[in-house]
């Protein structure tokens, strides 16, 4: 019988997507059981089919409020405590340097916890993990805590994507997590507009805070995926993915697409999607960068310095090295 492995991965689609190498290893050697946002549930016939996934949201993981204490789902997560209790995992684990996993690792009774500790969580924790370089990606945290595991995951250089037919059409995706990831619309219209005339076949999809606006523009067709699977047809129809720093860009490139990212307040070495031929344009300076969403400035101004032409010629050089040439040809 396999040794039961708990693993929390509480926040977000892309945080999820980069630990998928570790869960598909993990599970050919432990049973798993992942707890996560859930998104999870989608994902898991996909991406780590052996993979039992428990849906919760830790109402930590807001972006804002997380602590008005009054308003957790208190029976909710008390149940769940009681539930991960009684099954009684031999190892649990998290990639974050966190104390609010590594507390609920402790308070669900798994007897063996690694993590990386923070402000004092090493008391909670049965092997506490030397944290990475600071510049390392996130997928190096999951590697370390798989190395600690007899797991020994590829680094990133050597990741084989899966293969896509080599066709034109291009996905680009206007969303993010937070409004401070989103580069301009009206520069993502002329964007599209280019790519058009140049023969690309182009499918626009966005969040639905974002469809009015696409419509008035003249976009008809706009895509406003709001479940993981729409977002997944979306992308198998598409052979090249182009978006801010957000959930569905790394759910392209483990999918197998390449992906052009416009960076803003984060770092492309920590949160770059997990591909080979990934490209990306950052965000200009600030002296607050990376702020992890929370702008001291009215506007973003590390992605609203990033010029449509800036852009544009960092994607005709990315496009001419991931995709074949259209049949015909336009001007700007």
């Amino acid at each position: 019988m396999k040794p039961r492995l708990l693993v929390l991965e509480l926040w977000g689609l892309g945080d999820l997507v980069i630990a998928g190498r570790f869960l598909q290893a993990a599970s050919e050697r432990f049973d798993v059981t992942l707890v996560s946002k859930p998104f999870g549930s989608e994902l898991q016939p996909r991406l780590w089919p052996g993979v039992r996934v428990l849906a919760v949201v830790a109402p930590w993981t807001a972006f804002r409020g997380k602590y008005r204490f009054w308003t957790w789902p208190w029976r909710r997560l008390i149940g769940m405590t009681r539930q991960l209790r009684r099954e009684r995992f031999d190892v649990g684990v998290s990639a974050r340097w966190d104390p609010r996993d590594h507390l609920w690792l402790r308070l669900v009774g798994a007897r063996e916890r690694l993590g990386f500790p923070r402000l004092g969580s090493q008391r909670w924790l049965t092997r506490p993990l030397a944290l990475p370089d600071p510049e390392a990606h996130r997928y190096d945290y999951w590697r370390q805590v798989g190395r600690a595991l007899g797991l020994e995951l590829p680094p990133r250089e050597r990741l084989v994507p899966t293969r896509r037919p080599a066709d034109r059409a291009i996905l680009v995706h206007t969303g993010a997590g937070q409004p401070v990831r989103v580069w301009p619309l009206d520069r993502y219209r002329e964007l599209v507009r280019r790519l058009r005339a140049r023969g690309w076949q182009v499918r626009v999809a966005c969040d639905p805070p974002q469809t009015e606006w696409w419509k008035r523009a003249g976009e008809a067709d706009v895509a406003t995926p709001q479940t993981v699977s729409a977002l997944l047809e979306l992308i198998d129809a598409a052979s090249v993915f182009i978006g801010n720093d957000s959930g569905p860009g790394h759910l392209a490139a483990v999918c197998g697409l390449p992906t052009f990212t416009l960076f803003g307040p984060q770092l492309p070495e920590w949160f770059a999607p997990l591909h080979p031929a990934a490209r990306w344009v950052d965000g200009k300076p600030c002296p607050f960068k990376p702020c992890f969403d929370y702008c001291r400035w009215p506007r973003p101004v590390c992605l609203e310095g990033l010029s449509l032409e800036e852009v544009w010629s960092a994607l005709q050089r990315f496009l001419a090295e991931v995709a074949p040439q259209p049949d015909r040809h336009g001007s700007a």
